[in-house]
């Protein structure tokens, strides 16, 4: 495998939060060149009014109209927007949802021809954002429809744990009519295989959340976990997966449980996320599991209350596009590893180098 720099298409996001913030605290780490050449898809002149905002002098980049025209020792930006955009730090606006829409159609577009390698995503108003063409309630299912690779997983990751749900964004009210043996399946073979693909995990071992409180006790407090989950992991265990369960969530985090698995798989959103985010909030990565291309996000939202203010950490970013790299790296070698074993090389004394440096 040759050790080539990576294309990271970035999204600009929500252009009224702190997305243009931690875009730019993180690139200005000149180590990153050393790793990947940037290609945001934004606004220059939003980036520049950001740019003033924070107050930040040395940081530059490089104006393009293609991906092709990537420099690479530079920030590269490709122009999605109208130039008579206007910022408004910590509000919700209709032109900054058409902003956030348009930058993120260009990228994936440019991922789907293979004109970038990776896809990181800053993060968007899922209201502003609706039109005709974002019918979604979120990146992973605008992904999910746009990437042409089967179904998708939203993996939530740190290096403490990894927490994948079943059902994504939907009503809480929606969530047990949504659980069914099949989508449990789908989801751990997403997840099994990530965890091999994506992460290097010869032989996960995944828990299964239950849905109830004591996971059901025997049908006293809920039938889900007899009739459709425990039926889910059994069919999953006799195809190989190693997952175990279900567990109660509240125990199965209290008692720190989940430091003995590769991999957590929880019901509904905020089941497993509230968790992750208690443990994990400023440095939480969001990855789409299942596409064909890699995409990675911060674990946060806009953060309109302290847009424009440089007080927001760029960890959550930094971690994303580390993250991005990484993965696409070891998709490589998995391929490679299945087509011919002796002939597999692992990364380079030089990149790994150059990837512990950045860390």
């Amino acid at each position: 495998m040759k050790d080539t720099k990576i294309k990271v298409g970035i999204t600009q996001g929500d252009i009224n939060g702190i997305g243009y913030e931690v875009i730019i605290k993180t690139l200005m780490d000149a180590r990153i060149l050393e790793i990947c050449t940037p290609i945001i898809y934004g606004s220059p002149k939003v980036a520049a009014y950001h740019k003033k905002a924070l107050d930040i002098e040395d940081f530059s980049l490089n104006n393009i109209k293609t991906a092709q025209d990537a420099h690479a020792k530079r920030i590269n930006i490709i122009n999605c927007t109208d130039e008579n955009i206007k910022v408004e730090l910590g509000k919700s606006t209709t032109s900054a949802g058409i902003a956030a829409l348009a930058s993120l159609e260009a990228a994936v577009k440019d991922l789907n021809e293979g004109n970038i390698d990776v896809l990181l995503t800053a993060p968007i108003n899922k209201k502003n954002i609706q039109s005709k063409d974002f019918v979604f309630p979120g990146h992973t299912e605008y992904l999910e429809s746009r990437i042409n690779s089967g179904k998708s997983l939203m993996l939530l990751i740190s290096e403490k744990l990894r927490v994948g749900v079943v059902t994504g964004h939907i009503p809480i009210s929606k969530v047990s009519e949504s659980i069914t043996e099949e989508k449990i399946i789908e989801k751990l073979n997403i997840l099994n295989k990530s965890l091999i693909q994506d992460f290097g995990i010869r032989k996960p071992k995944v828990a299964v959340l239950s849905l109830n409180p004591h996971a059901g006790d025997d049908g006293l407090i809920g039938s889900e976990e007899k009739d459709v989950i425990i039926p889910a992991i059994e069919k999953a265990r006799k195809s190989g997966i190693m997952a175990l369960g279900p567990y109660p969530a509240d125990g199965f985090f209290g008692s720190n449980d989940y430091s003995k698995f590769d991999a957590i798989l929880s019901m509904y959103h905020d089941q497993g996320l509230t968790a992750f985010k208690a443990l994990s909030f400023d440095s939480g990565v969001n990855f789409t599991a299942g596409l064909s291309k890699v995409r990675t996000s911060p674990a946060h939202g806009t953060a309109y209350a302290i847009a424009g203010t440089n007080v927001a950490s760029p960890e959550s970013f930094q971690k994303a596009l580390y993250m991005a790299i990484d993965v696409y790296r070891n998709r490589i070698q998995f391929e490679e590893l299945n087509k011919d074993p002796m002939k597999v090389k692992a990364p380079s004394a030089d990149f790994q180098n150059k990837r512990q440096s950045v860390k």
